[in-house]
């Protein structure tokens, strides 16, 4: 029988612990399972999620809405351009209201103190679907792939190669939840805003093929994220130098994987031979959102499950 449990929101990465995160990547390993071997598992019958986008998506929208339909829940869809947040609704009187009507609430959308706001007036729980400061759900995604493919990722490094996005600082909250370092290569001017590193578990690179040299995992993201469409051409010559590239992984551990959040930019952040290499993982990664966002949403709806 599930253990009742406090509203608990999802809105950044450190706002799970690590024991927390060892019982979702457990539920994540189950569940996964069930769904290989086509075993109906539907703990959330009559139960809906709404999903709040502010910004496009493929990987979001897909993982959530499939993931709570195979859970035998409700899933709907509203973008803030056909409902009355695009008509300037305060976001907290949205908060009240949306969650007057559903059990459960991902939002997609731009600055962090946004999905603050209505998680603040929510009486259901927010789970983080991206903002420019955090993406939680990824490197959680993440994480459980690595797991997956090398073990536990306690005490190994991950190389960050790019931009100081919200990928970044999502991982360097999970650095210091489950306790690996992180090595930072970023070009000039696009360096880490240091109000949103609280851990010391990184070290800084100049030159992005000395941040791969001995590293369990290479990550990278598309050079212009989401709402920096003006800056593209600028990042582009700024970036130059950046991609992870043969020469770049070959700097790496010899059982080095690859990951990249998609969408990909082939020739830019990464190379072709890279991401469609032997090391790459993405497309376990992406399945991978699925997956661990299905065992969150159970665990923030029904707490810890007694499997015995």
């Amino acid at each position: 029988m599930p253990i009742q449990k406090p509203i608990k929101h999802y809105l950044q990465f450190s706002d799970l612990s690590l024991e927390e995160y060892e019982y979702v990547i457990e539920r994540a390993h189950l569940i996964k399972r069930k769904f290989k071997n086509y075993e109906i598992y539907h703990p959330m019958i009559d139960r809906t999620l709404v999903m709040v986008f502010d910004k496009n998506s493929t990987r979001t929208r897909l993982s959530f809405e499939a993931g709570m339909h195979q859970l035998g829940g409700a899933a709907i869809y509203l973008n803030t351009r056909d409902s009355q947040l695009g008509r300037g609704e305060p976001v907290e009187d949205a908060g009240q209201v949306m969650s007057r009507m559903c059990d459960i609430i991902m939002v997609r959308t731009f600055g962090q103190d946004i999905i603050e706001r209505f998680a603040a007036n929510s009486r259901v729980p927010v789970i983080n679907g991206l903002t420019n400061e955090h993406h939680p759900c990824q490197v959680a995604a993440d994480i459980f792939t690595y797991i997956e493919h090398r073990g536990s990722i306690t005490g190994k490094t991950v190389a960050w190669i790019g931009d100081a996005n919200n990928m970044l600082y999502s991982w360097l909250q999970a650095a210091e939840v489950f306790g690996f370092h992180v090595n930072v290569s970023t070009p000039h001017g696009y360096e880490m805003d240091m109000s949103l590193v609280s851990t010391d578990r990184y070290t800084f690179f100049k030159n992005p093929s000395d941040a791969c040299e001995g590293a369990h995992l290479v990550n990278t993201d598309v050079w212009t994220s989401m709402g920096y469409e003006e800056e593209n051409a600028a990042r582009l010559k700024a970036f130059d130098g950046w991609i992870v590239d043969s020469a770049k992984m070959a700097r790496a551990a010899p059982d080095a994987l690859f990951m990249h959040c998609l969408p990909a930019h082939r020739g830019e952040e990464v190379s072709a031979d890279v991401i469609d290499g032997p090391q790459s993982v993405v497309w376990d990664e992406a399945e991978n959102r699925l997956h661990i966002q299905k065992a969150l949403i159970e665990y923030l709806l029904l707490g810890r499950i007694d499997t015995k």
